[in-house]
């Protein structure tokens, strides 16, 4: 898994020049897009095959299911009712700590014997075998049993079910030993609640569910608590409450990526409808989800599971992270939950990873749909997005930022250039240098336009790249002096594959600014990639001045170093 820089540098090895996930290279207004995105770059699993609706494959399909199954597939097919011998055969074959294999097998053959001890055994699992009578026998009403066996085989293309009253009551019930019942924040009603809340008292699927979903849909918002609550007490099943950090992590991973098949979607759906892939709702109902989809899924589990955990955004994504006095295990929910070294998500211009609570957890989502809103040009509802994004986000700057070239493009220009003077010097904490598009505005070196080119999304088209570069060089040949519209402008190059023009681009960026590490660790790789090594020593050695200033020093530069010394020893 490369990062951009890491790709480029490939390229005096003969490894080809760049990848497609140049554009959310970390610096000056990229960084922008890509946290405006909170989409990873390089960071993508394939999709998954739902569970067929054909009960047997509903049995089948569970990774953890016998091969002994396969055995009964002609007889299903060609036979009626199985003989009791081949159903305690069938039966006897489930995976024990299966709640899914169970309630399927009930639901073929409930009328039989073995099937009300698939539903009894179910039933133990999921109150934690803390009672050995039938479900039929337990205080809570008939209707709650149906409901409970279409919640848990619930498919990605089935409407989520409508639940009672009655099956709210029993499925609570049975979900009471949950932990995140005792957070002040379960039983709020209304986003004003959620918002005096502290984020340690934040149930997130509730204040989710009321941000996204609204107060007046509450009974909408209980049957997605109870479909989260049977997806927790499944994992218990496997796991008990008091099991190791590293236990449940495990079982959470089997069960969300393997059991559950949730995947990160294709770029073709994900790039137009992010928002589909991120608010939660969207998320459960097609098992598919971007980064900050599945970490939010994650989350609201975890809360259910008593697991601690981090939430840690990199510059255009977002994971989670268990952390103790010995131990980090990165959570990276767009690759099934692999363990990825912490130094994977820097890059020259990331020097640390920052972390956010429960509440920003929140914001982010609205944070999302205002980038929906802003490429689709409505930029009067991305105001409205990010204006409720700001009642979860308070304080952060990159918000703030955006929302000031919001107000640019709905014409306010007096509040856009108030909130970009509060920008227009600050230097993340874990950055390496400041964005410099507010201060290259606030300067008259660009307009609003020429902010609206930079953030022109580009797909897999070449129509698009040179639509996007013709914007660029019309705001260029007006604002020369915009040091963002250079460095985009050879990046453009770059992805079309025109190295020359992409060099020229990139030098006329350094007469205007040779601060940006990320300029001038790729005029480092050009040159050498020409065989000009003096020169690409000394933009690698201006990337290390700006870079080392504040007490960085990445692999990729590390590495870019090691090989130019080969080619060209200092």
């Amino acid at each position: 898994m490369l990062k951009p820089e890491e790709t480029l540098l490939a390229a005096p090895l003969g490894l080809g020049i760049l990848s497609s996930s140049i554009p959310t290279v970390c610096t000056s207004g990229a960084t922008l897009w890509a946290l405006h995105l909170f989409v990873p770059s390089g960071l993508s699993t394939s999709g998954a095959t739902p569970w067929a609706r054909h009960l047997f494959v509903r049995v089948l399909c569970d990774l953890c299911v016998k091969i002994l199954f396969f055995l009964f597939i002609p007889l299903w097919l060609t036979a009626g009712e199985p003989s009791p011998q081949k159903l305690n055969a069938l039966y006897n074959s489930l995976d024990p700590k299966s709640v899914a294999q169970h309630l399927a097998f009930y639901e073929l053959y409930g009328n039989t014997p073995q099937g009300d001890k698939a539903l009894q055994h179910a039933w133990s699992l999921l109150s934690g075998n803390e009672t050995h009578i039938t479900a039929r026998d337990l205080p809570l009403v008939t209707s709650v049993i149906p409901a409970v066996v279409a919640l848990v085989n619930k498919q990605p293309s089935e409407e989520l079910p409508d639940l009672s009253d009655d099956d709210i009551a029993g499925i609570n019930a049975l979900a009471a030993r949950l932990p995140n019942r005792r957070l002040q924040g379960h039983t709020i009603t209304s986003e004003q609640e959620l918002q005096r809340l502290p984020p340690n008292q934040i149930d997130l699927a509730r204040g989710l569910f009321l941000s996204q979903l609204g107060e007046q849909s509450i009974r909408k918002i209980e049957s997605y608590e109870a479909l989260l609550d049977l997806m927790a007490l499944q994992i218990l099943a496997r796991v008990p409450m008091n099991a190791s950090p590293q236990a449940k992590i495990r079982a959470m991973n089997d069960f969300i990526f393997d059991e559950m098949g949730f995947r990160f979607p294709p770029h073709s759906l994900y790039a137009k409808d992010i928002d589909t892939y991120t608010f939660l709702p969207s998320v459960l109902d097609s098992r598919k989800g971007v980064c900050l989809g599945v970490s939010i899924l994650y989350l609201c589990l975890a809360q259910r599971l008593a697991l601690p955990l981090e939430i840690v955004t990199p510059p255009g994504h977002i994971f989670v992270r268990y952390r103790s006095s010995d131990e980090i295990i990165n959570i990276e929910t767009t690759a099934r939950g692999m363990n990825l070294d912490s130094d994977v998500y820097l890059g020259i211009e990331t020097r640390s990873l920052q972390k956010h609570d429960i509440k920003e957890v929140i914001g982010m989502a609205h944070f999302n749909q205002a980038s929906v809103f802003w490429h689709n040009q409505e930029y009067d509802k991305a105001l409205e997005a990010y204006l409720k994004a700001k009642d979860f986000m308070p304080n952060d700057k990159l918000l703030t930022e955006l929302m000031g070239y919001t107000y640019l493009f709905v014409g306010n220009i007096v509040e856009g250039k108030r909130l970009l003077n509060t920008v227009k010097d600050y230097l993340p904490d874990d950055a390496i240098t400041k964005h410099t598009i507010a201060e290259d505005y606030l300067n008259g070196a660009v307009d609003a336009d020429g902010i609206k080119a930079i953030f022109q999304p580009v797909d897999e088209t070449r129509e698009s790249i040179l639509d996007k570069q013709k914007q660029l060089m019309a705001t260029l040949e007006k604002y020369p002096r915009f040091r963002s519209g250079w460095f985009h402008l050879a990046t453009t190059w770059l992805q079309l594959h025109r190295t020359s023009e992409a060099l020229k681009t990139l030098e006329r960026h350094h007469e205007l600014d040779d601060d940006d590490p990320s300029a001038e660790y790729y005029l480092a790789v050009l040159y050498a990639q020409r065989m000009d090594y003096n020169k690409a020593w000394k933009h690698l050695r201006r990337t290390e001045d700006i870079v080392h200033s504040r007490r960085h020093n990445p692999k990729a530069l590390q590495d870019a170093r090691r090989e130019l010394s080969r080619l060209s020893p200092e």
